[in-house]
């Protein structure tokens, strides 16, 4: 018999069942098909990876675990290889020598069995019944005749220390329950762009597009989100808040002190994003407009960035990103230099700047990141 796994939320306790060890999944019988792969990677994450993994197992045999231990000193070998051993038709422990996030989620795609794909940071976990609502609607998809490219769902900012979390949802612009195109989705707002942290991928999908993330480069979420867009024809929004984004860490990547000392990493990621489509080749012009607002934002954050930095050097590579999407793609220079987010990040002199700052500060407020 399966043990049953307790996990509370704030409004009640749920109990649910999960296969308890080895021996007992090799009695249940015939190894089933795994209907979703996730990878976690792992990087030194012994302190909080047990509570990601854990909320994971929820999802039983429908379920690949792929742990992704990036060459970590610490503890997290160790509790991969334990995970393994104790869930072994669920969960692989994959040990590889350091390449960064991307590289992670590299080995993620490669080993992934699943017939759709997902990307659990370590530090994150999921929601029991928005997990369960999610796995249901796969395994219908799964058995009906449509194929499914990309399922999206809600994310919530578990940002430390906060009185009120912000909830990422999109019922604003996309319908809820059922199979749609590009063409019937409306306008994204700015401050509603899709993170990794709201997508599901069919996984033939990322392969099939060449999907590839640059290794020990943080930042490279924007990537994976934004590569596959163009190959994406069916898409299916659940109004559930599955993805539990925990910020708050001061070593954590999105923190802005870290961001502005990996400052080269987000410009590098903004310059593969440029380079990766012409724009006005998407023949979708929802799809086409929405991929414009997306590297608008990426092109934000990375001049905000270097502006915040307060130094000469930071201050000529800002010059120097715009100078690069100027020779690369002028058509594109001009729409976002003509945007009210273009325009306000590249007002000049210093009184220009401080405004810039102000802006971006009150934009924090608003939107509730890091």
């Amino acid at each position: 018999m399966p043990f049953r796994l307790r996990l509370r939320n704030t409004q009640n306790t749920q109990i649910w069942n999960v296969p308890e060890t080895a021996e007992e999944q090799k009695r249940a019988g015939r190894k089933k098909m795994k209907i979703l792969s996730i990878a976690v990677p792992c990087y030194n994450s012994e302190a909080y990876m047990e509570k990601c993994i854990d909320s994971l197992l929820v999802g039983g045999e429908e379920v690949e675990i792929l742990i992704v231990d990036d060459g970590s000193k610490d503890g997290t070998t160790e509790i991969a290889d334990r995970y393994q051993e104790k869930y072994p038709t669920i969960v692989k422990a994959i040990h590889q020598e350091n390449k960064g996030h991307g590289g992670a989620v590299n080995t993620g795609v490669e080993n992934a069995t699943g017939l759709y794909f997902k990307v659990v940071d370590s530090d994150d976990w999921v929601n029991p019944e928005a997990y369960q609502k999610i796995l249901n609607v796969l395994a219908e998809v799964v058995r009906g005749p449509k194929t499914l490219d990309l399922l999206i769902s809600n994310y919530v900012y578990e940002k430390e220390g906060a009185k009120r979390k912000r909830v990422m949802r999109y019922a604003k612009s996309l319908p809820e329950g059922r199979f749609f195109g590009w063409d019937e989705a409306k306008a994204l707002g700015k401050t509603h762009y899709l993170l990794m942290h709201s997508l599901i991928y069919r996984t033939s999908l990322l392969r099939e597009c060449g999907m590839k993330l640059p290794e020990h480069t943080f930042y490279v979420d924007n990537i994976y989100v934004y590569k596959p867009l163009p190959s994406v024809r069916t898409l299916y929004y659940m109004d559930v808040d599955f993805y539990r984004y925990f910020i708050g860490r001061d070593d954590q990547s999105v923190n802005e002190r870290v961001m502005i000392s990996r400052i080269d990493q987000q410009i590098r990621v903004n310059k593969i994003m440029v380079d990766a489509f012409d724009l006005w080749k998407i023949p979708n012009r929802k799809l086409r407009h929405y991929m414009f607002n997306y590297l608008e934002i990426i092109t934000v954050i990375s001049t905000i960035m270097l502006i915040r930095s307060g130094t000469e050097e930071n201050l000529e590579k800002k010059r120097e990103l715009w100078k690069y999407i100027k020779e690369k793609d002028i058509r594109l220079f001009h729409h976002l230099r003509a945007g009210i987010l273009g325009n306000t990040m590249n007002l000049p002199g210093k009184g220009g700047r401080k405004i810039s700052v102000a802006a971006y500060k009150l934009s924090q407020k608003v939107v509730g990141f890091n």
